[in-house]
């Protein structure tokens, strides 16, 4: 063998292992769709199937790839819902005594996407409502959120998400898949669905109750006038004169497997 063919021995070994090991190659994430996949976490998660792969495919993205695959509003909240709906079911389906602590287990890094390890709060707070510190009851915004968030956060909030997001509590929305292409008309289903399922409207008494989230995060609703005409655009109430707000109860018994009747 002469100088020239054991340099092309060398070079085509060279390109040999390189193609095996995969080094140097344009990520393999870069084609995927993420908004199809977290649609088919929740499909496979359904039907009792494994989600490994998937959960492979989402650990092991980048942060720019993610971040150029959710380009609107739309996109990022229905990824992120369904993203955070499948956790829920997965890692409390394993571990339903994580529950019994929520604060400790709502703000715990366990979710694994782009390199990171998110938590609950981080996902909901952070990326869905656009940076809000959690018990700023949607007045305050974090100060310094960080590269991750700033990245992959919708840039407008919208309250619908409060009726969408399943936290494994009895009082949650139930769980429907959620598709860029069709989220406001999703979203204003599951608002009115759950409004409906938790409001009593007294009409002798004039006085509407409804769930603490309106309470808790009543900054993402606006003022007490705002919220009685969500109340109406939902055909919940037919006025809002003198009608005044009551807060019920939120149970916070464990229920998985909780999905909207198709």
């Amino acid at each position: 063998m002469n100088i020239k063919q054991f340099k092309h021995t060398i070079l085509f070994i060279s390109v040999f292992l390189v193609s095996l090991l995969g080094i140097g190659q344009t990520n393999s994430h870069n084609n995927t769709n993420f908004n199809k996949l977290s649609e088919q976490l929740l499909i496979k998660i359904k039907n009792g199937q494994e989600t490994q792969d998937l959960e492979s495919i989402l650990k092991n993205t980048t942060l720019e790839i993610l971040s150029t695959n959710l380009n609107t509003d739309s996109e990022k909240l229905a990824f992120w819902v369904n993203i955070y709906n499948a956790y829920i079911q997965i890692i409390l389906s394993k571990h339903p005594e994580l529950y019994e602590d929520r604060g400790s287990f709502f703000k715990k890094n366990q979710i694994a996407i782009a390199g990171k390890m998110l938590s609950f709060d981080k996902i909901e707070h952070g990326i869905i409502r656009k940076s809000q510190w959690k018990l700023g009851m949607g007045y305050i915004r974090k100060w310094f959120p960080n590269k991750f968030e700033r990245k992959l956060r919708v840039d407008e909030r919208d309250y619908r998400i409060h009726f969408v997001l399943n936290c494994g509590a009895k009082n949650c929305p139930p769980i429907a898949i959620y598709t860029p292409d069709k989220l406001e008309a999703q979203f204003d289903m599951s608002s009115r669905n759950y409004l409906i399922k938790t409001t009593t409207y007294d009409s002798e008494e004039k006085t509407v109750t409804i769930s603490p989230l309106f309470k808790w995060f009543r900054g993402d609703f606006g003022c007490k006038d705002d919220i009685k005409k969500i109340l109406k655009s939902y055909a919940i109430l037919n006025t809002t004169e003198k009608v005044s707000i009551e807060y019920g109860n939120y149970d916070w018994t464990l229920d998985l497997d909780n999905w909207v009747k198709q």
